[in-house]
């Protein structure tokens, strides 16, 4: 596959700032997830590398070949969409062979059927290749929308949000496969997910962006472990992590504002007496609503605890995070 490069790439649509100076290396086999908030910039940022859309500056390799300028068609790359986007009156076995068809490609016949044939039982749709496409259940629809991408075994895989209109289930599932599928064929993916356990459980790297910003990139466990700022913090972590203010549980850190303590990161039974307000029982674990001195927080504890809401329990912090008063890690 190829390792993709921005450099100082910067994307504006007329007022708006949809990328700011970003520069972010996906290294060649990686599985790289984009994280933030609607308007962020991480479609922005699959466009670019598409081809899609151009930059007003900034440089774009792929495979170490400067593709800024250079159209959709001859980038090499594939796209998958949070839509399913197939041709209604094709069947299963021509919407997966249709990217073959391209001239640019000049794929053999029976080049173009093998690898149909390979595809369709990769993703287990093998007895559906005759169906016509509006026959399909929406997670039929969504396989075969990945595998037209699969199909054209390009150097780059950009997916958009592709499992965001699945039900709970067949997202799982789906998840277990894209990675299974990425890390056989040793492939190149950037992902955008707002979907934190897409991003803890498939991702290599994650890359955070803020308002166009690229504020942090690295594997799923720096960024939840040494996040650099609040925001960061936020993108990760369910529950998410409490903000509080630093001097909460007494003296703070010089210059600090903030406290953050990921629900792990809160020590129960010792402390500071705080009021549960609601227990939540997941099976696997239970959350804890807690209500300390004015601030609301949550934090997780024993599947099968016997605590009440309206019952008291004493809690301290446990090697919190600290940041100042613009959010940015201080501590």
């Amino acid at each position: 596959m190829a390792e993709i490069t921005l450099h100082n790439i910067t994307k504006r649509f007329g007022a708006t700032t949809a990328l700011d100076d970003v520069s972010m290396t996906v290294p060649d086999g990686a599985f790289v997830v984009l994280l933030g908030p609607t308007g962020a910039g991480k479609t922005t940022t699959l466009r670019l590398i598409s081809g899609l859309d151009l930059p007003d500056s900034g440089e774009i390799a792929i495979g170490g070949r400067s593709v800024t300028n250079l159209s959709p068609a001859q980038r090499n790359v594939a796209m998958v969409f949070q839509q399913y986007s197939l041709y209604p009156h094709m069947t299963v076995r021509e919407n997966l062979a249709f990217p073959l068809k391209s001239p640019l490609l000049n794929t053999e016949p029976a080049e173009i059927e093998r690898r149909v044939g390979k595809i369709a039982e990769m993703l287990q749709i093998s007895h559906k290749l005759d169906n016509k496409a509006t026959a399909l259940s929406g997670g039929e629809m969504q396989r075969v929308s990945i595998g037209r991408a699969l199909v054209r075994d390009p150097q780059v895989f950009l997916m958009d949000e592709p499992l965001s209109s699945l039900d709970a289930k067949l997202r799982a599932d789906l998840r277990v496969e894209l990675k299974a599928i990425q890390s056989d064929a040793r492939a190149t993916f950037l992902y955008v997910t707002h979907d934190q356990i897409e991003a803890m459980t498939m991702a290599t790297h994650v890359g955070v962006l803020e308002n166009g910003r690229l504020v942090q990139f690295g594997t799923p466990r720096e960024v939840y472990e040494k996040p650099v700022s609040i925001y960061a913090a936020g993108r990760l972590g369910l529950p998410r992590i409490n903000i509080l203010p630093a001097d909460i549980f007494g003296a703070a850190p010089p210059g600090t504002k903030w406290i953050g303590l990921r629900p792990e990161q809160i020590r129960q039974g010792e402390g500071f007496e705080s009021q549960v307000i609601r227990v939540e029982h997941l099976g696997d674990q239970t959350r804890l609503h807690l209500h300390f001195r004015n601030h609301d927080l949550v934090t997780v504890t024993d599947a099968h605890t016997e605590l009440r809401a309206g019952q008291t329990l004493k809690i301290r912090p446990d090697n919190p995070y600290y940041f100042d008063a613009t959010g940015a890690r201080a501590f």
